[in-house]
């Protein structure tokens, strides 16, 4: 088994005096896609912001590729190639797509092509002098995605990429997806949307109350599906 590129032990995560996190435990291997599910208010997002420094009172370890990220600060986790797609997507309104698409700066070599972009998301190259109030909420979220492409992270915190999109604006997420682990991308990603993660994730862990609870291969997907559905509430 390769050796986890990020691994957290006995994260803890507060807002204020609310104690989120309660000692998460997990490990991402490089160029997997490993997805965190469970019911609202169990902590996915939390942990996501936890990982990429967005949260200021947390403690345990996050070790990224040897180095301990607990307390860097988030530009200084950013520099060694790791971004956060938020579920709000962070668009500016007052920008149109190229001015969104080029505001984040290269945080790493080897960021993603305008050219590559456009034609993940071919939608971005015809809306390109549109103003981010223009876009649907699916062209929003490939703007999203594409701009943490190009700062040259190769491993992607995305949350809740799917929510409130139509369904074959879902199927493009998804292939985008594919893609970039194909070209060797790794994506901790939490999703609401059980069948979409199913299609797109190696592994899932499952969260309640603030701690991992369970651990489910691909693999092993049909046979607990039971187990699935009564930690969802479904």
């Amino acid at each position: 088994m390769p050796e986890a590129l990020l691994k957290t032990s006995g994260l803890h995560a507060f807002y204020g005096e609310s104690h989120i996190l309660h000692g998460v435990d997990l490990e991402v291997r490089a160029g997997e896609v490993v997805t965190l599910i469970g019911r609202n208010g169990a902590g996915k997002t939390t942990t996501l912001k936890s990982i990429i420094g967005m949260i200021a009172h947390r403690r345990g370890s996050v070790a990224y590729s040897g180095t301990e990220l607990i307390r860097l600060p988030s530009h200084r986790i950013a520099r060694l190639g790791l971004a956060f797609c938020p579920e709000e997507r962070g668009i500016f309104a007052s920008l149109d797509v190229e001015e969104n698409l080029m505001l984040p700066p290269e945080m790493a070599e080897g960021g993603m092509g305008l050219d590559d972009i456009f034609r993940l998301f071919p939608n971005l190259k015809e809306r390109l002098q549109s103003q981010g109030t223009k876009l649907s909420g699916g062209e929003q979220q490939m703007l999203a995605i594409a701009r943490i492409l190009r700062t040259g992270a190769r491993f992607l915190l995305l949350d809740e990429p799917t929510e409130g999109l139509a369904p074959v604006i879902i199927e493009q997420i998804g292939a985008c997806i594919g893609e970039l682990k194909a070209k060797g991308f790794t994506i901790l990603l939490v999703e609401q949307n059980f069948g979409f993660a199913a299609e797109v994730a190696d592994r899932f862990y499952v969260m309640e109350h603030g701690r991992i609870v369970d651990e489910i291969e691909i693999a092993d997907l049909d046979q607990r599906r039971t187990d699935i559905e009564a930690y969802l509430g479904v």
